[in-house]
């Protein structure tokens, strides 16, 4: 079933001047649970951003033509690793995210390779992540480790 926004959407390349509005919109969307979870720093949290930011491997989400969020599809041992999954809070709740996540995961499950991601204890993301298949592999006292293996092709 093709899911439904109420907005239009696409993504294109990062480039390396991308980096502080994602590492601004990261502060702004992790703010709430970093700050249950005791860890919210407002210097870190962008720090943490441009010291991992990987624009050959980052697609910036456009809402109606302008900046709306961002998402990170790497290499990572034997498939890829999602992360940097930001969307800003005006465009959230409306499809966006899970169609931008469906469009990614029809390109590993083209591949046949896995994903994974951590997302934060208690973070509502958890549940997007597993609507689209992804289980826990570990849990920490901050983080859950999950992972989505690409479907086995029918014979």
């Amino acid at each position: 079933m093709p899911v439904r926004t109420t907005q239009s959407w696409a993504l294109r390349p990062a480039t390396p001047d991308d980096v502080e509005a994602i590492a601004d919109l990261r502060a702004v969307v992790m703010r709430p649970d970093l700050v249950r979870l005791g860890r919210y720093d407002e210097h870190r949290v962008r720090q943490r951003l441009r010291d991992s930011y990987l624009p050959e491997y980052t697609s910036v989400i456009v809402v109606d033509g302008r900046f709306g969020g961002s998402v990170t599809l790497r290499p990572f041992e034997e498939g890829r690793c999602l992360e940097s999954f930001f969307l800003a809070e005006e465009h959230q709740g409306q499809g966006i995210g899970s169609a931008v996540l469906s469009a990614l995961l029809a390109r590993t499950d083209a591949e046949g390779t896995p994903v994974r991601l951590n997302v934060l204890q208690g973070s509502a993301a958890r549940r997007l992540y597993e609507r689209h298949g992804f289980a826990t592999e570990r849990e920490d006292p901050v983080d859950v480790f999950m992972v989505r293996r690409a479907p086995v092709p029918a014979v």
